[in-house]
């Protein structure tokens, strides 16, 4: 999924000495690393059948969902109205330029101060420990339950093979071990609260007053158009500072999709209101972006400008470029995308708050009118996009507009265009996955919960036949489609093939495939991937402000190559995972394993919300016998 915008870490990584920070290792020997023992001579087990709590200490986890407030719409949204409106033609019709507005430096205060320190078995085994072993296996460490030093630490058959110099050492593979999927249970509610904090942690802007991430504060106040628009809020796109548009919005359709068909379950774990709260901040973002009909901007920052700095998001100072699309430089993907992330929302908060909604709505049938009208690929206006986000189609974002207006509005227009989209751009075709750049299977299964006709449940079907019975699996069981974002792309096939089975299609094959899909990332591998659940989870993801420690401590590229957990903990984000063969090294420098992004936990919160949905139900049934 993020391929070419990892390499380009990567690159950066080997030219840190340029500017001062240590030069990364080269490819860890046998002798310099441990790993993660995924094969048969791991002696992990799965969860017993009770809730399994999260193994967060109550003492560093922050406030429960009981005091989080409202989701009050941002003062900024307030001022955004029907006469804000501009007519196209002030649409610049010169080429793109680029606004360079300075991020302030603002000051941390005393109560964005880290709630969270790494605990004081990292400092006391840490002597002895190599310096990519992984601290693992302790009760009081964050990770898990005491330290397996690198000199006596098991290595899975992948680790040798793959560090000898013939890749020959060591028999066969391990074969195939099954997950306890069928009695392992999990506290759903608990990864739902951790995933919303993890959005959480990745805002831009002014900061609301109940911010539960204490050692977040206000960033990028700054953040300017090219006419001098406020493009401040949103999100940062993962462990850096560039605002994407694009997987923003993608993000935002996925959860607010969850959250309209599983509100029960967010509600049961008290988390409805952060919820919502998570997508209107992002809504409220692509408005303030929406200048006028026909001009979005799709990027704020500088991608390679923006990789020269490790750091804190509040100490951000260099320049914030903003990239748009208008109608010289259409972007019918990104203008599609976005519409459909507010037409979604429009739907999330019809009855919360019908203003809002109407708002969304408002911007969300410009915003398609402008993507059908204006035909073209956003990466070619916004330059950089190509190198990390590219888009290689843009039917399945208007088809994909099209039915989510729809679903919002219920007027046949939109839904004569989306299946006029599904037919002219071949979208009957089987995908073989679902992530922002291909939303072919979402609106399939769309199409056939909205019309319940033939074509679009046996299209569903195929997909999700295809996924369940022939899609590549690692040994332990997870959906492969690709090394970057490896339980993302598994996640939001879950999700998508739960919403087929919530369309009465194949609903106990789909639905048990999910729960062994999501159960995998939760601990039935042996280790949870989610930062802050359960055993043995991740302690060093990809993310800059997470791996910096307490202020007023100088954060820089130093504490991108210390061997230690994070000093702030990023509570509830699923990191891109393991390799084909079930191999996982909880390193901060290996991003391939380790990079946490917006699109990376969407999907996979609204499988979870589903999975907690088909409880609830079975509790309903149960109660009433």
């Amino acid at each position: 999924m993020h391929s070419a915008r990892l390499l380009v870490v990567g690159v950066l990584l080997l030219a840190l000495s340029a500017v001062g920070a240590p030069p990364p290792s080269g490819p860890l020997r046998v002798e310099e690393a441990v790993s993660i023992p995924m094969s048969t001579d791991d002696a992990s087990s799965a969860p017993s059948s009770s809730s399994t709590a999260s193994s967060a200490s109550a003492s560093s986890l922050p406030a429960s969902s009981t005091t989080a407030s409202s989701t009050t719409a941002s003062s900024t949204t307030a001022s955004i109205t029907t006469a804000s409106i501009t007519t196209a033609s002030s649409a610049s019709a010169s080429s793109i330029t680029v606004s360079s507005t300075t991020a302030s430096s603002t000051t941390a205060s005393s109560t964005t101060a880290s709630s969270t320190t790494a605990s004081n078995v990292f400092d006391s085994v840490q002597a002895g420990v190599e310096s990519f072993s992984l601290l693992r296996d302790a009760p009081s460490s964050p990770g898990g339950e005491g330290v397996h030093a690198a000199v006596t630490a098991p290595r899975s058959w992948l680790h040798r093979v793959r560090y000898s110099h013939d890749g020959s050492l060591g028999g066969s593979p391990p074969a195939p071990r099954a997950a306890n999927n069928a009695t392992a249970t999990y506290d759903y509610d608990e990864v739902l609260r951790l995933s919303l904090l993890f959005y959480e942690a990745q805002r831009s802007g002014r900061l609301p007053a109940d911010n539960r991430v204490a050692w977040r504060g206000d960033s990028a106040l700054d953040d300017r158009g090219q006419r001098g628009e406020d493009l401040s809020g949103g999100y940062y796109d993962a462990g850096d500072f560039v605002k994407f548009s694009f997987t923003m919005a993608s993000t935002t359709t996925l959860l607010a999709w969850g959250l309209a068909a599983y509100g029960d379950a967010y509600r049961a774990a008290g988390q409805w209101r952060q919820a919502e709260g998570a997508v209107r901040w992002a809504a409220d973002y692509f408005i303030r972006c929406h200048v006028s009909p026909d001009e979005l901007y799709g990027q704020v920052g500088d991608f390679s400008l923006d990789h020269r700095y490790w750091g804190r998001p509040e100490e951000l100072n260099m320049t914030r470029p903003a990239y748009k699309i208008d109608r010289e430089h259409p972007g019918s993907d990104l203008a599609g995308e976005t519409a459909a992330a507010l037409a979604a929302v429009a739907v999330v908060t019809r009855d919360s708050d019908p203003d809002y909604s109407a708002l969304c709505l408002l911007h969300a049938r410009q915003l398609y009118r402008f993507a059908t009208q204006h035909r073209g690929l956003y990466h070619q206006a916004i330059k950089g996009a190509a190198q990390y986000y590219e888009s290689t189609d843009y039917g399945d974002e208007l088809a994909w507009a099209a039915a989510w207006l729809y679903r919002a509005t219920k007027e046949s227009v939109f839904l004569d265009e989306a299946e006029h989209h599904y037919t002219q751009f071949l979208l009957r075709d089987r995908p073989a996955e679902f992530f922002y750049n291909r939303k072919v299977a979402g609106v399939q299964v769309l199409l056939a919960q909205l019309t319940g006709l033939q074509e679009y449940r046996d299209a569903a079907r195929a997909f999700c036949d295809h996924s369940v019975l022939h899609q590549k699996r690692t040994p332990k069981g997870l959906l492969y489609v690709e090394k970057s974002g490896t339980l993302c792309h598994a996640a939001n096939i879950a999700f998508v093939c739960l919403q087929a089975a919530d369309a009465g299609i194949q609903p106990e094959q789909y639905r048990d495939f999910a729960r062994r899909q999501i159960h995998y990332m939760l601990g039935d591998a042996g280790r949870s991937f989610v930062v802050g659940f359960g055993r043995r989870w991740p302690t060093q993801p990809h993310h800059a402000a997470s791996s910096c420690p307490d202020r007023p401590a100088v954060c820089d590229w130093g504490a991108l190559a210390r061997p230690a957990p994070n000093p702030q903990v990023l509570y509830g984000a699923l990191v891109s995972g393991p390799d084909e063969n079930d191999f996982y090294e909880d390193i901060r420098r290996e991003y391939i394993y380790n990079e946490v992004t917006l699109d990376y936990n969407a999907g996979f919160q609204s499988a979870v919300a589903g999975l907690r949905q088909l409880q609830l139900r079975a509790q309903a049934n149960e109660t009433a016998r």
